[in-house]
């Protein structure tokens, strides 16, 4: 049987999602919950690969097992991972559920501080300066109508197409935080992180707004804004058909 785990985690002490043979993963904090809790080996496949430092408020995995989960699973499995990680439910699907490719869309938010705050230090990212917010919506309004986001990719990244559509991409201020909003079909590697990084170029004057195009066209990630630090950046939704994948009972 197929089962999801929606979950949520503070990615500051891991490197990132995904196994590897050096350093803490997220992945590897599930697996060594699950065996501690069902005592098999459990191998999980994710919604996406968050990088080192990155967070997620909504995330999903599947994994297969012959068990059937009582109605304290959930709770076992949140005293069997570290307390940067919650388990929300637990359920069922049918079997050609993928939690990576399944996914029709991702959202994701930037938090940016203008005032330093030291209890936000692992959650956003200070920056000091004047920032020309409308002149950084506008940036958001010509990168809706992009398709190609090669020059926001991470360079030597093995991808068979850099087209994306985007859905949503726009900045919400609170109180002086700064939110960036950006949702799409699909995302490359350090995507978010490097658009991030390029409007708050062009708001604060280092880079022009009217070369925001000549960038785009030109598919070179060296013409870009840098990559703005991984802590600001949190996975919020994942959207999925579940009606196509949910069991009813």
């Amino acid at each position: 049987m197929r089962y999801v785990l929606k979950l949520a985690y503070d990615g500051t002490a891991y490197y990132g999602w995904q196994s590897q043979k050096v350093g803490n993963t997220v992945q590897q904090a599930v697996e060594t919950g699950l065996k501690r809790v069902i005592r098999e080996d459990i191998r999980v496949m994710g919604c996406g690969r968050t990088d080192t430092g990155v967070h997620a408020k909504e995330f999903y995995l599947h994994f297969d097992w012959d068990g059937i989960p009582d109605e304290r699973f959930v709770f076992r499995l949140n005293n069997a991972v570290p307390l940067d990680i919650a388990i929300y439910s637990c359920f069922p699907v049918k079997e050609d559920f993928h939690a990576r490719f399944s996914a029709t869309y991702r959202k994701y938010e930037y938090h940016l501080l203008r005032v330093p705050d030291p209890f936000l230090r692992n959650w956003a990212y200070f920056r000091f300066g004047e920032l020309d917010l409308p002149l950084m919506q506008k940036g958001c309004e010509f990168l809706l109508t992009c398709t190609n986001f090669q020059s926001f990719s991470k360079v030597k990244t093995e991808v068979n197409t850099f087209t994306c559509k985007l859905m949503e991409c726009r900045w919400e201020e609170i109180d002086g935080h700064l939110i960036f909003h950006v949702k799409a079909d699909r995302f490359l590697r350090n995507m978010v992180r490097a658009m991030v990084g390029t409007l708050l170029d062009i708001g604060s004057g280092r880079m022009q707004l009217e070369d925001l195009p000549s960038v785009m066209e030109s598919g070179d990630r060296s013409n870009a804004g840098k990559s703005v630090p991984a802590r600001g950046l949190f996975l919020t939704e994942v959207g999925y058909p579940w009606e196509k994948y949910l069991i009813h009972e």
